[in-house]
């Protein structure tokens, strides 16, 4: 079918747009609407404020210039679903409300979590004012993106770009809407993803454009080789991803280091140590005598070479360590040979903290760069945009998998808390009538995994890993052990022979328990950070400033404490904002547009509550506001609310629904709140809002149009008088003098002066002369002042003398 895309000028009706006007409610049927809708190319559908985003996996063409201009400051219903109408309504609300925004994308790992984030920032950016130091700081933002995506996302099989990294980006506005500095926070990113890949995945996106993308010279210099020598980047099998290249995206990364104040001397460092992981990880050991010893020692020339180390060192660090023993007061360190397990298992903690630093520097570099023009100061907002990644399910679901899924798991508490379940306890808290839903509420989930007394999953896992220090054989098993004891009938929970099972919102994960406890601990030893303290290049120093003497004996954070920290601290930022969203669906695993998996469709579309949520909204209210906030942001449309009320709130509230014809059934007073039922009633006080600015903004118009015209009028009248200026014949040689009005000498006729006013000022004074019928001459004296044209002139009485008669006009 032809498509158009919705718009004032061109609407065409696919399905339903806002999903609480569906006629019938069941899963089915919101899934039969987004079908129609997606086969349709409208790929955005509502349910209220709440925006639901089908993957279409391909380019659609309503993300331009036009569309911006379009949803600039259109209500939500003028136009067709988007996500510019949802960033748009982010803008205007922080700047009218004088509150912090955020927007929480979610979804499975390839719904288009990423995209959706690019689109909000690339509107904001558009629309937002400011010169030459703001626009600096929109670069950075939009550049921010392709670069951290170089570094933090990969190609696996259910998303060609997939985000193994979360992110939390926070635009600082000042109180005129200008993006002024900003803060990017991430989150747990997939480091063990450098020396591993499942069948079907590719490393990090920067590896293979840095082999597509290096010139001659550049790939002499780092000894930059065939992706299938490397041993990170071979063992997948996988070194292409569709619709991706990897040499374009090279000058991409290139541009966005220039972007984010990364000079070329850096950006030749930050390449360097790319080129080292992948040399590194062709390091490989044999077995001598029970020990191992690198076979190959020319593989050690190239990472010796690019991190400023010598083969020796690398080499002794690789295959051995320095233990401290500990007997009574007596301290005594013990040089100990590594097996081969342990030289790979030491060659890969090595590579992976080495990434994960230089991923923080360029998030450093980023924020650097955004917080140039910053200010702190509590008259500035922010919009918050956070991209995280997705709940996952994998055949093999490890560590990394239960830290994700955990992530997820707290951010759709978010969603339960802030859309279903404080809504229903809001109505009850402000004496509203309403019917109680019933929904799933996941805080059971989330307490399974992280509360501390009783011991949750982590609790107990950081416990396993403190009891069993330094020790890496059966300590998994024994973490299993302990959660099947401790959670032995929980009903989100069942133990496996090697493997723990949790019932999360999106679905049953089984966890394979085989390296959590290592992962856990996320120790690199102390004999790596002192060997890369020994390079000779400063830039590498830089990554490793820990002080390893001061840190001795102290026990190490271990990753689920700080992932379960960094989670926390994200919840109370966005609870402090007023909170927007946006739900993903991929519509199929094959990555192919017009491919539709019903099954799938239906089992995001239960476990992301979308029914419950279309209940709530039904039977609830559209929107709330306290009275205050509601009175200041609508009293413009009744005139005994503007320009000043100085009376009750509430009854102002009362006042403005009045006046625009609000029935009483649409709306409800609370005790603090007023509650607007339907969209339609809230789209007639906005409607109403735009339309007093816009008269207003029309009597503003036409005034200082008005003061121009006669400004450019003077101005024209000027230009025309120096034109003729001493060109005039008979004026060429006469003296350039003032203009005097006065021909009749009124200081000598104060008579004359006295009829007109003692403070009037005549402008022009001479004698006229008035013809009657007959054409008969008699003389007048004309005066004019800045009111009024007078006429004296002498009237012949019959029988009688003349006297004076005036005349003022």
């Amino acid at each position: 079918m032809a498509f158009h895309w919705q718009s004032k000028v061109n609407v065409q009706h696919v399905g339903v747009d806002d999903m609480v006007l569906l006629p019938k409610l069941t899963e089915q049927s919101i899934v039969e609407n987004l079908k129609k809708r997606i086969q349709a190319n409208s790929i955005f559908t509502y349910i209220g404020p709440v925006l639901i985003s089908v993957n279409p996996f391909k380019q659609m063409p309503y993300f331009t210039e036009k569309e911006m201009l379009l949803y600039q400051g259109a209500a939500q219903y003028e136009n067709a679903p988007h996500i510019y109408a949802l960033a748009d309504n982010m803008y205007r609300n922080m700047l009218i409300d004088n509150e912090s925004q955020c927007v929480i994308i979610s979804g499975e790992s390839g719904a288009g979590k990423t995209v959706n984030a690019k689109f909000i920032m690339n509107y904001i950016s558009r629309i937002s004012g400011g010169g030459q130091k703001v626009q600096h700081i929109k670069d950075v933002i939009l550049q921010s993106n392709p670069l951290l995506e170089a570094f933090g996302n990969s190609a696996t099989v259910r998303n060609w770009n997939s985000s193994r990294f979360g992110k939390y980006v926070e635009i600082v506005f000042s109180r005129g809407g200008e993006p002024i500095g900003g803060k990017l926070s991430n989150f747990l990113l997939e480091k063990s993803r450098v020396v591993h890949q499942n069948e079907g995945d590719r490393n990090f996106h920067i590896f293979y454009q840095l082999c597509a993308g290096a010139d001659k010279n550049l790939r002499s210099t780092l000894g930059i080789g065939e992706l299938q020598y490397y041993n990170y980047l071979n063992m997948s099998g996988v070194f292409k991803a569709d619709d991706t290249d990897d040499g374009k995206e090279f000058e991409s990364t290139l541009h966005a280091m220039k972007v984010v104040g990364v000079n070329d001397q850096e950006q030749l460092e930050v390449l360097r140590i790319v080129s080292a992981v992948l040399h590194i990880g062709n390091i490989a050991f044999t077995e001598e005598n029970n020990f191992a010893a690198v076979s190959g020692k020319d593989y050690l020339e190239f990472p010796a070479f690019l991190l400023g180390l010598t083969n020796a060192d690398i080499e002794a660090k690789l295959t051995g360590r320095k233990m401290e023993s500990k007997w009574g007061t007596q301290k005594e360190e013990i040089d100990m040979k590594l097996n081969v397990e342990q030289a790979n298992y030491t060659r890969d903690a090595w590579v992976k903290a080495i990434y994960a630093r230089l991923f923080d520097y360029l998030v450093k570099k980023v924020n650097d760069a955004m917080n140039i023009t910053s200010q702190s100061s509590s008259d500035n907002f922010s919009i918050g945009i956070l991209d995280i990644y997705g709940f996952e399910i994998f055949n093999n679901n490890g560590f990394e998998q239960f830290c994700i899924n955990f992530v997820n798991e707290k951010l759709q508490q978010i969603f339960i808390e802030l859309t279903l379940k404080a809504e229903q306890e809001e109505y009850v808290r402000e004496g509203i009538k309403w019917t109680e839903i019933d929904y799933f509420d996941n805080k059971i989930v989330c307490d399974l995994i992280e509360t501390k007394r009783p011991p949750g999953i982590m609790s107990l896992l950081d416990d396993t890993c403190a009891q069993n220090h330094g020790q890496r054989e059966g300590v998994d098993r024994q973490l299993l052990t302990t959660l099947s004891k401790s959670f032995a009938g929980h009903p989100h929970f069942a133990p496996g022979s090697d493997s723990f099972l949790i019932k999360h919102y999106a679905g049953d994960v089984t966890y394979n328990v085989d390296g959590f406890c290592d992962r856990n601990r996320d120790v690199l030893y102390p004999d790596l950070i002192l060997l890369m303290q020994k390079s000779s290049n400063a830039f590498i120093r830089a990554l490793f400033p820990e002080n390893v003497a001061a840190s001795a004996g102290k026990r190490p954070t271990t990753f689920s404490t700080k992932i379960r920290t960094q989670a926390n601290t994200l919840v109370e930022s966005l609870m402090k904002c007023s909170p927007h969203y946006v739900r993903c669906i991929k519509p199929n695993e094959t990555k192919r547009p017009n491919d539709w998996d019903e099954s799938r469709v239906k089992h995001q579309v239960e476990y992301l509550g979308l029914r419950e949520n279309i209940r709530v909204r039904r039977a609830g209210f559209a929107y709330r506001r306290a009275f205050d906030k509601f009175a200041q942001r609508y009293a413009i449309v009744s005139p005994q609310t503007w320009p000043s009320f100085h009376g009750d709130q509430q009854k102002a509230c009362e006042i403005i629904c009045d006046s625009v014809h609000m029935e009483k059934s649409q709306y409800q007073m609370g005790r603090t709140k007023i509650f607007v039922k339907n969209p339609e009633s809230l789209f007639l006080l906005e409607e109403t809002r735009e339309r007093k600015f816009d008269g207003f903004a029309r009597v503003i118009q036409k005034a200082w149009r008005q003061f121009a015209a006669r400004k450019q009028h003077i101005k024209q009248k000027e230009q025309a008088a120096d034109l003729m200026y001493g060109k005039k014949e008979r004026r060429r040689y006469s003296l350039n003098r003032n203009f005097v009005g006065d021909y009749i000498g009124l200081e000598h006729h104060p008579t004359l002066q006295s009829l007109v006013g003692k403070r009037q000022r005549v402008l022009f004074a001479c004698t006229a002369n008035k013809y009657d019928r007959k054409f008969r001459a008699t003389k007048l004296e004309m005066l004019l002042t800045a009111n009024h044209l007078t006429l004296i002139g002498k009237e012949k009485v019959k029988n009688g003398p003349e006297k004076e008669k005036l005349w003022t006009l």
